[in-house]
């Protein structure tokens, strides 16, 4: 047996001895191969082995996708444009209607929304109410309560279908020329913006919507005090030529408490306000 397992070891010494001799000359084929590629230049044939060796590395660390795919340029973007009121110009008689088409677009000045017969809105401009407006409404209309004065907001938004009807039932009632001066046309009415409010006293209904409105109490005291909640008169005494509409005691427009504050004590209207 021991001769036995003598015999085996030698066998695989023998067989080990002879691999290494087969890679020993694959080896010196190889390299004797690289040389003759470099033409026996010991030194560039090193060289050019370890940039061979460097390529492989750095293409086995590129993800494969990234390989293939050319670096794509970012577009390079353009900061946005703020948008730019355009200047409007000053018109000689407010009460004669523009001729030119609906806007795209309101008429802004100054921050403020304008709808007058020379800057009409969008057929399709339909912001409704607008909750600040209501929010200030109600708390001018608490502070009334408390002196015993109970407001009303009887008409306020009104979309654009809804002011054709009623400017058309107006010029059937009392002509064209006369429905002029108290209604407006579609497209040109304020309450379209969801920020004026037809204000009347709470059971004193018959001075509703009419001029013996200021006359009562509550006309009185909205005249006196509105501003303070950002609202004016909008349409007030001898100022048809400039506004487009005879006085309504009733209609009120919300601004905001500055400016409200700034035309009730120039005694001016929106429009010169905006200086249109």
């Amino acid at each position: 047996m021991k001769s036995v397992d003598r015999a085996k070891q030698k066998n695989k010494k023998i067989y080990i001895k002879w691999v290494g001799i087969g890679l020993s000359v694959i080896i010196a084929a190889v390299a004797a191969m690289w040389f003759y590629i470099n033409n026996w230049d010991v030194e560039k044939s090193m060289k050019s082995l370890a940039e061979a060796i460097t390529t492989e590395e750095s293409i086995t660390e590129m993800p494969k996708e990234d390989a293939e795919k050319p670096t794509e340029k970012k577009p390079v973007e353009k900061p946005a444009e703020k948008p730019v009121e355009k200047p409007v110009e000053k018109s000689a008689d407010a009460t004669i209607y523009s001729e030119s088409e609906l806007p795209k677009e309101p008429t802004i000045i100054k921050g403020v929304l304008l709808a007058n017969k020379q800057h009409p809105l969008p057929a399709t401009y339909a912001p409704g109410e607008i909750p600040e407006a209501r929010a200030a409404f109600e708390t001018m209309k608490a502070a009334a309560a408390k002196e015993g004065i109970h407001l009303n907001a009887f008409s306020t938004y009104r979309d654009f279908a809804r002011q054709k009807q009623l400017y058309e039932n107006y010029v059937a009632k009392d002509g064209q020329q006369a429905a002029d001066r108290y209604s407006a046309r579609p497209g040109y009415s304020e309450h379209q913006t969801g920020l004026t409010f037809d204000i009347g006293e709470a059971g004193k209904e018959q001075h509703w919507a009419s001029s013996s409105f200021g006359d009562t109490e509550g006309g009185k005291w909205l005249a006196a005090n509105s501003q303070e909640y950002g609202f004016i008169l909008r349409y007030p005494k001898e100022k048809e030529k400039i506004t487009g509409y005879m006085h309504e005691s009733w209609h009120f427009r919300y601004v905001g408490k500055d400016i409200a504050l700034e035309i009730y004590k120039k005694e001016i209207t929106l429009e010169e306000y905006l200086g249109i």
